[in-house]
């Protein structure tokens, strides 16, 4: 079984009109990790240059997940969905599958 995080950036490669938001907790920290056309990045703490190390862990916990139309525009935000749970994105991400 894939990886939380390259189950998202699967979904994203798929559709790659849209850019998902994920607001995680990453050991007892919250973090927020854009993901888009198949790639990762924190935009609160520095990413790996290493596509091999996951932005985000397994061990990560899930808050929420935006799916914004791509450009994003940090200051104009397009919300396809917002705060989705890790839940209901599942069901998403089995049918992109």
């Amino acid at each position: 079984m894939n990886s939380i995080g390259k189950r998202l950036e699967q979904y994203t490669r798929k559709y790659p009109q849209e850019v998902l938001l994920v607001t995680v907790v990453i050991a007892d920290e919250q973090d927020k990790i854009a993901i888009f056309k198949g790639f990762s990045s924190s935009l609160m703490r520095p990413t790996a240059f290493d596509p091999d190390i996951p932005v985000i862990p397994d061990t990560a916990t899930i808050i929420s997940i935006d799916r914004i139309a791509s450009p994003y525009n940090p200051e104009a935000p397009r919300y396809i969905q917002r705060e989705i749970s890790w839940e209901d994105m599942q069901v998403l991400l089995e049918s992109a599958e």
